[in-house]
């Protein structure tokens, strides 16, 4: 086997770089053999992040095990929850670009022959994912795995999560709901490290990874805390080896039939509206551009099959424990849904399917429904279009109250999260408004800020059956109600969304997929003459650089 790292171990005039590993302790055995980068976005803020220290400590055993030499790498990682609701919301999604390119830097840079990436948390998994498309070889991704759930109050119900804190903040403003009982949930919601408990944007993109082939079963669904985790994480570093061996690389694996069964995964999930923006991109690093209509057909074909928190009260646990990933995977593919043309990490497709039929016992029932037997008959994510949004936006159907799948209101038009969250808590948003939050686009933004603290303050305030929320923005996976996101193209870009003005009428059809507003072609010229585009928001560092660089939110926000 050739191997990329002879670039600096073999030959007279790599004496210098040999001398280098010999610094790190490399022995000339060792030279011999492949060289693994493990590349770790383990740090001590992210409650997600912080186990990830023993992850690589294990994925670095299993690469030893299978022959190979590890090189701990580090990479960077925001928390999308403490973010939240404050400047920092602008570095969230630049972060994933961050991400993929400290990893090709660190590969390319040092030529690496394969590489197994941790992650966990929300930006991170696409950021590597993005990184490890460019420099194509052999690739495991293994997460740290999600957090158990919150305790249930009194034993009974929904187990307490972040979605009950961020609602609860309207409740507290609404009068529902004690500081007391706020301080209690927040005391309790988060119990243990990982990746927030429900099926939100961190745990949407981890089993992702599972659906795409670049992951091993298990990775979106064990518990941080388990030990499984553990020797999960030895075995993808195994895993990584034989890759290498048939030289299997991370491209052959993402590939077109991959990045499909991804997409229908997706759909049955009732994932994070993010992960429309990430795989988006994912398509286009790879190679294999989707478009807005892909995914529209995608939730056209695809029964919803799994209603995890926040569609549900079910924490991703729940999932875990009746097979996970796979038992989607199975159901799906009697529907014919699944390429079976796909190569995963476990072999062809029809291999992988054939091992998941031998150690899962299928579908539940209540968890996952069965294929025939769907919460329903059409995907759980939404796609719209209309003289609003012609490129597009997304909702997550699931998540809305059947009463709210048609409504028509007049518009509340807010330049930006601060001022609409102010309105809403002041009680200035009224049954049956439209609340529309613009220039938080990819390049308004900067950075495509999360609304999840205004759709939150909806919800808590109990308006969550009245009131529509859209913005050239994006959401959190733990939003919920009538939240339209990533309309296309984005205010700052001279969308249509910036045309819109207070009182004007808007319908948000979900069951038709149409975002309309009711004024005429006439008058929405001369509210176009009239536009100026705004000054930039950011004239320096990397907010800057990325608003000059990205892309609609409608091609995955990528900047390539």
């Amino acid at each position: 086997m050739r191997l990329r790292s002879e670039a600096v171990t073999a030959g007279v005039a790599r004496a210098p770089h040999r001398s280098l590993l010999k610094a790190d302790g490399i022995t000339d055995e060792e030279l011999g053999r492949p060289l693994v980068a493990v590349v770790n976005s383990r740090n001590d803020i992210i409650p997600g992040h912080n186990n990830l220290d023993k992850i690589a400590e294990a994925v670095k055993a299993g690469i030893y095990m299978a022959g190979g030499v590890p090189f701990e790498i580090s990479t960077i990682g925001v928390c999308d929850g403490i973010a939240m609701n404050h400047d920092g919301m602008h570095y969230s999604l630049v972060s994933r670009e961050v991400v993929a390119d400290s990893v090709e830097c660190a590969v390319q840079g040092h030529a690496f022959d394969a590489l197994v990436c941790i992650p966990n948390c929300d930006k991170v998994v696409p950021g590597m994912l993005l990184g490890a498309l460019r420099v194509n070889i052999p690739t495991v991704f293994v997460s740290g795995g999600p957090m158990l759930a919150g305790a249930r109050p009194g034993g009974r119900g929904p187990a307490t999560d972040l979605n009950t804190l961020f609602d609860g903040a309207g409740r507290v403003q609404a009068g529902t709901m004690t500081e007391e009982e706020l301080k209690h949930h927040e005391d309790h919601a988060c119990p243990t490290c990982g990746s927030c408990s429900g099926m939100f944007t961190a745990n949407s993109m981890n089993c992702l990874c599972e659906a795409l082939g670049i992951a091993l079963p298990g990775n979106g669904t064990i518990p941080a805390v388990y030990s499984e985790r553990i020797r999960l994480a030895k075995h993808a570093g195994m895993k990584v080896m034989e890759l290498l061996e048939k030289g299997l690389r991370a491209r052959d694996i993402v590939s077109a039939a991959a990045i499909r069964n991804a997409m229908e995964c997706d759909m049955a999930f009732g994932g994070s509206t993010n992960t429309v923006l990430h795989l988006t991109a994912i398509a286009q690093a790879a190679g294999h551009p989707i478009t807005m209509d892909d995914w529209d057909a995608a939730s056209a074909r695809t029964p919803h099959l799994v209603k995890l928190a926040p569609s549900g009260p079910r924490p991703l646990t729940d999932l875990y424990e009746v097979g996970g990933v796979p038992v989607v995977i199975a159901e799906l593919d009697k529907l014919g849904l699944i390429d079976r043309s796909a190569v995963t990490c476990m072999g062809t497709m029809d291999e992988y399917l054939d091992h998941m039929k031998a150690c899962c016992a299928g579908a539940d029932g209540e968890v996952v429904r069965a294929h025939d037997n769907p919460f329903s008959p059409v995907g759980a994510l939404r796609v719209l279009h209309g003289n609003i949004a012609p490129d597009g936006a997304i909702v997550k159907k699931s998540a809305v109250d059947p009463s709210m799948l048609t409504h028509t209101g007049p518009a509340r038009v807010f330049e930006g999260e601060e001022d609409a969250c102010a309105a809403i808590n002041a009680g200035r948003i009224k049954p049956g408004d439209v609340v529309v939050i613009r220039y938080e686009g990819p390049k308004g933004g900067p950075g495509m800020r999360e609304m999840l603290t205004p759709t939150s303050a909806i919800c808590g305030m109990g308006l969550s059956t009245s009131v529509a929320l859209i913005t050239d923005g994006r959401f959190s996976g733990a939003t919920k109600g009538p939240a339209v996101g990533h309309v296309s193209p984005e205010a700052a870009a001279g969308g249509p969304i910036a045309l819109v003005e207070e009182g004007d009428l808007i319908t948000v059809d979900i069951e038709g997929g149409a975002l309309t507003l009711h004024v005429d072609d006439a008058e929405l010229a001369r509210r176009r003459a009239a536009w100026e585009p705004p000054a930039q928001k950011h004239d320096h560092g990397v907010l800057s650089k990325y608003a000059k660089l990205v892309t609609s939110a409608d091609k995955g926000a990528y900047v390539s």
